[in-house]
């Protein structure tokens, strides 16, 4: 008899055991959909902040773009209603020399870059290369192009 007493009472004390284990699971299962939703909701939040300010920045590119506009428009009217001799100066274009120079020297670093083991080295190199040879390409169409403007004249 004290045997069976004694399965009764283990028996019961598992139970009341494995019920307080399974209301702890409950509860953290319960809390861990609580910490879920809660990121759910931020991140949502985040992303209609991101968005807003987003618009934001449009709208303020919007406001410059009109002002230039607009600026541009005035500075039009005014240049059409001045005379002819207040007229602004033209854009300085740039000579065949510094053009050459430069597209050399973006050229020059590419294939200086892909060729050599070391980079940065080979990108150096290139760049001062081809910035020579782009400059006096450029020098010798700029000096064709005078000779072609003298004999014109």
């Amino acid at each position: 008899m004290k045997a069976v007493i004694s399965m009764l009472f283990a028996a019961s004390v598992m139970v009341a055991c494995n019920t307080q284990s399974d209301k702890q699971e409950a509860l953290l299962k319960s809390q861990q959909k609580t910490i879920d939703s809660m990121r759910v909701v931020m991140e949502k939040q985040a992303i209609i902040d991101s968005m807003n300010a987003l618009q934001a920045q449009r709208k303020e590119a919007e406001k410059w773009e009109d002002l230039e506009k607009n600026e541009a428009t005035n500075h039009t009217q005014a240049v059409a209603s001045a005379p002819a001799a207040a007229s602004a100066p033209a854009k300085k274009k740039w000579s065949h020399t510094a053009k050459g120079a430069l597209v050399g020297a973006g050229t020059g670093a590419i294939t200086g870059a892909i060729v050599n083991k070391k980079h940065v080295e080979g990108a150096l190199i290139g760049t001062v290369i081809g910035a020579g040879v782009g400059a006096g390409t450029g020098a010798i169409v700029d000096h064709s192009v005078k000779k072609k403007r003298q004999q014109q004249q």
